[in-house]
Protein backbone atom coordinates (compact mmCIF):
# COMPACT_ATOMS: atom_id res chain seq x y z
CA UNK A 1 0.00 0.00 0.00
CA UNK A 2 1.17 3.35 -0.91
CA UNK A 3 -0.32 7.21 0.10
CA UNK A 4 -0.54 10.19 -2.10
CA UNK A 5 -0.18 14.00 -1.57
CA UNK A 6 -3.93 14.94 -2.01
CA UNK A 7 -3.40 18.72 -0.52
CA UNK A 8 -1.01 20.81 1.30
CA UNK A 9 -2.52 22.85 4.01
CA UNK A 10 -1.34 26.41 4.89
CA UNK A 11 -1.74 27.80 8.27
CA UNK A 12 -2.82 31.27 8.66
CA UNK A 13 -4.16 33.30 11.86
CA UNK A 14 -8.10 32.86 11.88
CA UNK A 15 -8.46 36.66 10.95
CA UNK A 16 -6.23 36.18 7.84
CA UNK A 17 -8.03 33.33 6.34
CA UNK A 18 -9.67 35.40 3.38
CA UNK A 19 -6.67 37.39 2.72
CA UNK A 20 -4.35 34.48 2.39
CA UNK A 21 -7.15 32.87 0.54
CA UNK A 22 -7.08 36.06 -2.02
CA UNK A 23 -3.64 35.35 -2.33
CA UNK A 24 -3.03 32.78 -3.37
CA UNK A 25 -5.90 32.34 -5.35
CA UNK A 26 -4.51 35.56 -7.55
CA UNK A 27 -0.37 33.78 -7.78
CA UNK A 28 -1.47 30.62 -8.55
CA UNK A 29 -4.66 31.29 -10.81
CA UNK A 30 -6.42 29.27 -7.89
CA UNK A 31 -10.49 29.54 -7.18
CA UNK A 32 -12.14 28.86 -3.08
CA UNK A 33 -13.33 25.27 -4.12
CA UNK A 34 -14.92 24.54 -0.58
CA UNK A 35 -15.32 25.28 2.82
CA UNK A 36 -16.13 22.91 5.54
CA UNK A 37 -16.28 22.61 9.30
CA UNK A 38 -14.46 19.94 11.46
CA UNK A 39 -16.66 19.01 14.30
CA UNK A 40 -15.19 21.62 16.59
CA UNK A 41 -16.36 24.39 14.51
CA UNK A 42 -13.01 25.43 12.83
CA UNK A 43 -13.71 26.62 9.37
CA UNK A 44 -10.93 24.87 6.48
CA UNK A 45 -10.92 26.50 3.35
CA UNK A 46 -9.77 24.54 0.25
CA UNK A 47 -7.94 26.28 -3.13
CA UNK A 48 -8.19 24.37 -6.02
CA UNK A 49 -6.67 24.99 -10.32
CA UNK A 50 -4.44 23.86 -11.98
CA UNK A 51 -1.54 22.65 -9.77
CA UNK A 52 -1.51 21.25 -6.12
CA UNK A 53 -4.78 22.12 -3.71
CA UNK A 54 -3.83 23.90 -1.10
CA UNK A 55 -5.93 23.91 2.26
CA UNK A 56 -5.83 27.12 4.49
CA UNK A 57 -6.00 25.83 7.91
CA UNK A 58 -6.93 28.56 10.99
CA UNK A 59 -4.59 28.84 13.82
CA UNK A 60 -4.77 30.95 16.81
CA UNK A 61 -1.37 31.31 17.33
CA UNK A 62 0.80 33.23 15.89
CA UNK A 63 3.52 31.99 13.57
CA UNK A 64 6.61 31.92 15.32
CA UNK A 65 9.91 30.18 13.90
CA UNK A 66 10.79 29.58 9.20
CA UNK A 67 8.58 26.98 7.82
CA UNK A 68 9.90 22.84 8.15
CA UNK A 69 8.19 22.58 4.20
CA UNK A 70 7.84 25.71 1.75
CA UNK A 71 6.36 25.74 -1.83
CA UNK A 72 8.48 26.78 -4.96
CA UNK A 73 7.01 28.43 -7.45
CA UNK A 74 8.15 28.70 -10.85
CA UNK A 75 6.79 31.55 -13.20
CA UNK A 76 6.23 31.12 -16.93
CA UNK A 77 8.71 33.99 -17.35
CA UNK A 78 11.01 36.45 -15.83
CA UNK A 79 11.37 35.75 -12.10
CA UNK A 80 12.32 39.22 -10.99
CA UNK A 81 8.62 39.84 -12.53
CA UNK A 82 7.03 37.40 -11.11
CA UNK A 83 8.29 38.57 -7.53
CA UNK A 84 7.51 42.03 -8.19
CA UNK A 85 4.02 41.04 -9.16
CA UNK A 86 3.83 38.78 -6.29
CA UNK A 87 4.81 41.62 -3.70
CA UNK A 88 1.79 43.15 -5.70
CA UNK A 89 -0.87 40.83 -4.17
CA UNK A 90 0.78 41.14 -0.69
CA UNK A 91 3.70 38.96 -0.35
CA UNK A 92 7.01 40.46 0.97
CA UNK A 93 10.36 39.21 0.32
CA UNK A 94 12.42 37.74 3.16
CA UNK A 95 15.84 36.94 1.32
CA UNK A 96 16.86 37.75 -2.11
CA UNK A 97 20.66 36.63 -2.51
CA UNK A 98 22.08 37.62 -5.85
CA UNK A 99 24.47 34.60 -5.13
CA UNK A 100 21.17 31.92 -5.52
CA UNK A 101 18.52 31.46 -8.61
CA UNK A 102 16.05 32.24 -6.07
CA UNK A 103 13.96 34.77 -3.95
CA UNK A 104 12.47 33.67 -0.89
CA UNK A 105 9.26 35.48 0.31
CA UNK A 106 6.57 35.52 2.21
CA UNK A 107 2.47 35.65 1.78
CA UNK A 108 0.71 37.80 3.81
CA UNK A 109 0.38 35.24 6.79
CA UNK A 110 4.58 35.31 6.64
CA UNK A 111 4.58 31.42 5.33
CA UNK A 112 7.93 31.48 3.59
CA UNK A 113 7.44 30.27 -0.27
CA UNK A 114 10.58 30.57 -3.21
CA UNK A 115 9.97 32.08 -6.19
CA UNK A 116 12.29 30.08 -8.93
CA UNK A 117 13.75 30.86 -12.05
CA UNK A 118 11.53 29.59 -14.91
CA UNK A 119 11.47 25.61 -16.01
Amino acid sequence: MTARIVAIAIDCPSEQVSTVAEFWCAALGHHVASRWKDPEGVEYTELAGDGPTLVLQPVAEPKRTKNRLHLDLAPDGDRDAEVERLIGLGARVVDADPALPWVVCADPADNEFCVLPAR
